[in-house]
């Protein structure tokens, strides 16, 4: 129990899972007794990145892009020398007795203009063995900007339940409102070119397409 990110690298190699309840209320004691004798299936996500050492501090999902991108074989791009970049546990990230698998990502269309919507879907579907609720997470990529932007944003999400086997599709709907951010003049607007958008279960393991705003 603690209220703030901690470094289970250690732990991390010797547990096959972890459960992190920050601080809870009054009822805590039976709930993490519940998930722990496998009365009820955990379904919880990060809302911050975990590190793997404190040097990665600060570490989050929707930093910056750079000048010097990861190449795993030269030392003199952005990247650590002791460790990966990637934290320990990415934001959105949670373990559950069940496994669930997602489908390609279908958009109702490629181009949009400032006054259309753009649908997108996915099917979820539960491979494992028990019934258990999964976080289906929806980010963008804003991929050219007149100023810079973060690599991933979160846009959506939306928890679904389902049974073994069962398989559930979900829709998210993407307007002109969801690209827009503040530029250079602290205008709140949006800029038309190329987009990316992932979904999945947490905020590095994700599929992705490419639509365009006109």
């Amino acid at each position: 129990m603690a209220e703030r990110p901690l470094c289970f690298t250690e732990l991390n190699n010797k547990a096959s899972a972890i459960l992190y309840s920050w601080h809870l209320g009054s009822e805590s004691g039976n709930a993490l007794a519940d998930i722990l004798a496998g009365n009820y299936n955990p379904s919880g996500k990060l809302v911050m990145s975990i590190p793997q050492k404190v040097g990665q501090i600060p570490v989050y999902y929707n930093h910056k892009n750079t000048g010097r991108p990861f190449d795993e074989d030269d030392k003199y791009t952005s990247k650590y020398l002791d460790v990966s970049n990637e934290p320990l546990y990415p934001f959105g990230y949670g373990l559950s007795f069940s496994s669930f698998e997602y489908s390609r990502i279908v958009l109702d269309k490629n181009i949009i203009t400032k006054s259309e919507t753009l649908s997108v879907s996915v099917s979820v579907k539960n491979t494992g063995k028990y019934a258990g609720e999964e976080t289906v997470q929806l980010y963008i990529r804003d991929m050219v900007g007149s100023i810079t932007r973060p690599v991933k944003e979160l846009k959506g999400f939306e928890k679904v339940y389902l049974e073994p086997g069962e398989i559930k599709k979900l829709s998210f709907s993407i307007s002109e409102k969801d690209l827009r951010f503040y530029n250079s003049d602290l205008q709140f607007l949006s800029e038309p070119g190329k987009f990316k958008i992932f979904v999945g279960t947490n905020s590095v393991k994700l599929e992705e397409v490419e639509f365009e705003l006109l």
